[in-house]
């Protein structure tokens, strides 16, 4: 259970692979978690993920877990909160796909969309009703700066971010008094170079922060959201010309 803090004793990273999610999930055992289960397809990169994790402390297992198989995820899940309550479910996985390739292959481009927002929607409302039925709990998303207006630059996957996004806000909105919380984290480009970028680490303070303060919207750095707010109203005509 979560103590007066907001902070999580047990977590579970759709994702498990995610830098983001593996920084979110160290800083979080190093002030209460315990219990940390790694969903992901299996690969050596998971296991070596949970062993990270445990040589901090955790109690870290990992299960199998594939976004672009939905009808597996009540299964999956199900297992997994069997075992008990769960406090915090991130969702953290997605994919960036490469646009100027994408562009010209439909079917790698719709894999790009299934991922991050099929997927997504699928295993953020099989959490959510689990997160539900205990009684308590928070989802946090992942989402994106990119989804708040989609450049030329990374169209696919900016829609298939601004589709995660909504559908997390009004996920948030249904589960309102329920005793659940939903959060929607939106981090600039990580480990990129230029202005208001940003690193797991960074988001990984910017979550525990908002879990403290049962955060709706978290933005990452934080003066993104002055910045989003002007670029979408910038017309459209003088958007495509700015250097982004």
């Amino acid at each position: 259970m979560k103590d007066a803090s907001g902070l999580p004793e047990s977590l579970l990273v759709l994702g498990g692979t995610s830098e983001i999610a593996l920084a979110t999930a160290r800083r979080l055992i190093a002030r209460r978690t315990r219990t940390v289960w790694l969903a992901g397809r299996p690969s050596p990169a998971l296991e070596q993920a949970a062993e990270s994790l445990r040589a901090l402390g955790a109690d870290a297992r990992t299960v199998d877990f594939d976004a672009l198989d939905p009808a597996s995820h009540e299964t999956v899940l199900g297992k997994v909160f069997a075992e008990g309550d769960i406090d915090l479910v991130l969702l953290a996985f997605g994919i960036l796909g490469d646009q100027a390739h994408d562009e010209r292959d439909p079917v790698r481009a719709v894999q790009v969309v299934q991922t991050n927002y099929t997927g997504a929607v699928s295993a953020g409302l099989v959490a959510a009703r689990a997160l539900q039925t205990q009684g308590h709990g928070s989802l946090a998303v992942l989402s994106s700066v990119a989804g708040e207006r989609p450049r030329r630059a990374d169209f696919i996957y900016g829609s298939s971010k601004a589709g995660l996004d909504a559908f997390a806000q009004g996920l948030g909105d249904a589960l309102h008094g329920t005793g659940v919380h939903v959060m929607v984290v939106r981090p600039g480009h990580v480990r990129a170079e230029g202005p208001l970028t940003t690193t797991p680490e960074a988001v990984a303070t910017a979550i525990e922060l908002g879990l403290r303060r049962r955060s709706e919207v978290v933005w990452v750095p934080g003066a993104l959201r002055l910045v989003m707010s002007a670029l979408r109203h910038t017309p459209r005509a003088l958007f495509r010309r700015l250097p982004m």
